[in-house]
């Protein structure tokens, strides 16, 4: 049988092999490639209280790419594209039983597991059935689908009228079946809503495309999901300067997802070193929480966003993507889904690594008890978790996110600049 692992993406750090490629001598290279999950559990002084939801119960403590291993399979006649997806990871090909040759020709090139679609099943090269089709295009078709009907491993529906909704009972229905389901999928976006369907989504997809550029996306995608998995490194700095500025434009960043004490968004006036700025999740006695807004700072700010890049505070609206970090590094991506900009009293603050670094990192924040700064994290030990700008002063330390400084259009290039 072919080996369909082979052909998984997984969304969490487990190990996975890299492309081979055959060279002209028949030899096969290959490497593995291992990478170590480890768990850290924020210290939260218990003086600090979510106002709206708890962080054990938080649905953000888990989440579907922790849960699951996608895997995708490629339905093309594109030698290009069969390309793009073997020297992304994806080397498991659906061919049409007339297409015996092209499955041979590709073999020669690069390794691969080619599969045959005969009579609504699928077989591998040695004639072993390993998946059935389903065509869904009403209701009652959708209700023949279910766990208890098959004998193979994988099913491949392809819903040919509404998706969201079938897809979401789809995933309802085969919970905790070994069964895996693929989507058919004519676009990164259709494989997205699959995937993500009931947080949990679909076991795979079949991207059924003759563009490459699709193939590309799709890859794209799942590396920035994947790039929640790893750890930023942050760094503890000192405060060495507070003071008011005057007014100035200041940006709410206002997101689809709630954030927990500790978490926040990257912020900096340069881009080589960036604040963790806390949101508005915390409590008080003159205002309710607001766990989905961080009041990020003035408009020229820098804030981290997926794929190491940064945008502009003022280039943010809704439908794009930033990245939350909390005190030991663990990121995701959340949606933001609102921007308010406001005229607001600016502090400024500044930081240094260390007492003889030359080298300043500031920051801009309005003026106000609800922005605060997060704090390093020290092992289990009771300690704040944020200190508010009006409480803040020299010698106090916060985390900075440390980077290349120099950016074009967000993305880091190696150039020589001079910010101050």
């Amino acid at each position: 049988m072919a080996s369909l692992s082979s052909a998984s993406v997984s969304l969490v750090r487990t190990p996975t092999q890299l492309p081979c490629f055959r060279s002209n001598h028949g030899k096969v290279q290959s490497l593995n490639r291992y990478s170590k999950t480890k768990t850290t559990h924020l210290s939260i002084n218990s003086s600090l209280r979510m106002c709206s939801i708890a962080a054990s119960d938080s649905p953000l403590s888990t989440s579907m790419y922790e849960l699951s291993s996608k895997k995708v399979w490629i339905w093309t006649e594109n030698s290009q594209v069969m390309t793009a997806a073997v020297e992304r990871g994806w080397d498991t090909f659906i061919f049409s039983s007339q297409n015996q040759g092209l499955a041979n020709e590709w073999s020669k090139i690069a390794l691969i597991d080619p599969l045959f679609i005969k009579e609504g099943e699928i077989f591998d090269n040695a004639g072993e059935r390993v998946a059935t089709i389903f065509q869904v295009s009403t209701p009652s078709e959708l209700k023949k689908l279910h766990p208890e009907a098959h004998h193979v491993g994988n099913v491949v529906i392809d819903l040919l009228d509404w998706q969201v909704i079938p897809a979401e009972n789809i995933v309802a229905e085969f919970q905790g079946s070994k069964t895996t389901v693929f989507a058919v999928s004519k676009s990164p976006a259709e494989a997205q809503l699959f995937l993500e369907a009931l947080e949990h989504g679909l076991g795979g997809v079949v991207l059924k495309v003759e563009d490459v550029k699709a193939v590309l996306d799709l890859k794209e995608y799942f590396n920035r999901r994947n790039e929640v998995h790893n750890r930023l490194s942050l760094t503890k700095a000192t405060i060495t300067q507070v003071h008011a500025v005057g007014m100035g434009d200041r940006v709410c960043v206002d997101l689809c997802s709630l954030m927990r004490p500790g978490e926040g968004l990257l912020v900096g006036s340069f881009a080589r070193g960036l604040f963790l700025v806390h949101s508005e999740c915390l409590e008080s006695s003159y205002i309710a929480s607001r766990p989905f807004r961080v009041n990020a700072g003035p408009v020229h700010a820098y804030v981290a966003t997926p794929g190491g890049k940064t945008s502009y505070l003022s280039e943010l609206k809704a439908g794009k993507e930033v990245m939350v970090v909390d005190q030991t590094g663990k990121m995701r991506t959340a949606i933001v889904g609102r921007v308010k900009i406001e005229t607001r009293p600016l502090i400024l603050v500044e930081a240094k690594i260390d007492a003889n670094d030359q080298t300043v990192y500031s920051i801009l924040l309005q003026t106000a008890e609800t922005v605060a700064l997060v704090c390093p994290h020290e092992g289990n030990r009771t300690q704040k978790t944020v200190i508010p700008v009006t409480s803040l002063k020299a010698g106090d330390e916060v985390l900075l996110r440390l980077q290349g400084g120099a950016r074009h259009t967000g993305i880091e290039i190696k150039e020589f600049i001079v910010e101050n």
